[in-house]
């Protein structure tokens, strides 16, 4: 890659501020670890898996099926 594009440049930067951080790294350790408790640990004790409970089996078709009774309303032709 030549030195003196635009992306050279930007990833320069950015390589060689990651390699000087002293208490960045702690605080960047800290960010993965909350990204991993909000999306891995809170959907499985928070989120259950709703298709699984109300599909009963054929989980496209009841999909479907919801998409067209909600796209129309009781009442309207």
């Amino acid at each position: 890659m030549n030195k003196q594009s635009f992306l050279y440049k930007a990833y320069d930067l950015y390589a060689d501020g990651f390699r000087h951080m002293t208490i960045g790294k702690t605080l960047w350790a800290v960010i993965l670890i909350k990204l991993f408790i909000i999306f891995a640990v809170l959907k499985l004790f928070f989120f259950p898996d709703f298709l699984k409970e109300h599909a009963q089996g054929d989980k496209p078709e009841y999909v479907a099926n919801e998409v067209i009774e909600r796209s129309n309303p009781p009442g309207v032709p």
